[in-house]
């Protein structure tokens, strides 16, 4: 079988958005449950669990925008229209959270602490939101007329969108709760574990809705999910999804295993989400009129910055991989990031 480079692009581009999700997700989740535990010591523990590491995560974030600039221009064209308002809502909101993430520990007087956490709080939960939209935006459809977005300015603000964003932020919130159960010992993991369970239990709600609902957006997802007999081959997919939830959901309840299990399996259901959504898009980059080969740069651009591609992302990976690696274990209150 030849090489693709444009599918090896695409592969690469899904997994630069997946990274950013993982190691982001669980750091928006932080702060989207910040309202859940108003004592500052437990603040200052779950910013101190993340404090080594947050500010390497959205290296991910800008490798999948600079990635689809760079090998899917036409892609980045008709997107970034069609979802202005969400991408600059989107990156104020991680402006102030990590601001918010700095400040906060130079506050003195209580109004300030208090409004650095409110913007802690906000930022998370609004870059969780908008990057659920964006994901809805692409999935629903974006209107195009020859090479460009012809649609109107409100066309990513729909029930599905919207869905879409509380399913992501429900999601981000499991993830944080899976993190600080993770992290930390005593009052704080037993409370993180209680929230894990109702947040487990929303996010798949909201992984069913989000599922049901994507068949009847375009006749071609309704063909590759529920007609037969590619109903057949598809099908592991949520299988799989059910088979995780329960096993996720017995992790939560029965309190046994080691504590980084229900985090990993957190993972691995955010991976099968991202399965789905490639059984739903592919190999269409802007459903349900633009493929990655029609958006793609010409053959010799993407060589050349896939050589590159290949050379950055283990230096990225490793020295990610080594961060985690060196901050591993339960934090010790005692001692911090400041």
């Amino acid at each position: 079988m030849p090489f693709d480079l444009t599918v090896a692009w695409a592969l690469l581009l899904v997994f630069a958005v997946f990274t950013y999700v993982v190691l982001d997700g669980f750091d928006l989740g932080l702060g989207i449950l910040y309202p859940l535990f108003p004592e500052k010591h437990d603040r200052d523990l779950m910013m101190n669990t993340v404090a080594p590491v947050w500010d390497g995560n959205e290296t991910w974030l800008v490798l999948g925008g600079g990635g689809l600039f760079a090998a899917f221009p036409l892609a980045y064209a008709i997107i970034l229209p069609a979802t202005y308002p969400l991408v600059i809502a989107m990156l104020l909101a991680l402006v102030f959270r990590g601001v918010a993430f700095e400040f906060r520990w130079r506050a003195q007087r209580p109004f300030s602490r208090v409004s650095w956490d409110l913007a802690f709080f906000g930022g998370s939960t609004l870059a969780a939101l908008t990057q659920g939209m964006i994901l809805g935006t692409l999935l629903q459809g974006i209107e195009v007329e020859g090479r460009q977005y012809a649609g109107g300015w409100w066309d990513w603000l729909t029930p599905f969108t919207l869905l879409c964003g509380v399913a992501v932020v429900l999601g981000y919130a499991l993830l944080g709760a899976c993190w600080l159960n993770m992290k930390t010992e005593g009052e704080i993991q037993h409370r993180a574990r209680v929230i894990a369970r109702l947040a487990g239990f929303a996010t798949v709600a909201g992984i069913v809705a989000v599922s049901l609902a994507t068949p009847f957006l375009e006749n071609a997802y309704f063909e590759r999910w529920l007609a037969w007999p590619g109903i057949l081959e598809v099908a592991i997919v949520p299988v799989l999804v059910g088979v995780l939830t329960l096993v996720l959901a017995r992790a939560l309840l029965a309190g046994t295993g080691p504590d980084w299990l229900p985090f990993v399996l957190v993972l691995a259901l955010f991976g099968l989400c991202f399965a789905g959504l490639g059984v739903s898009m592919w190999p269409y980059v802007i459903p349900p009129s633009v493929t990655i080969y029609d958006a793609a740069s010409p053959p010799s651009s993407q060589l050349f910055m896939f050589v590159g591609a290949v050379v950055l992302v283990p230096i990225i990976l490793a020295y990610t991989a080594y961060a985690y690696w060196v901050f591993r274990g339960k934090l010790d209150p005692s001692e911090g990031y400041h």
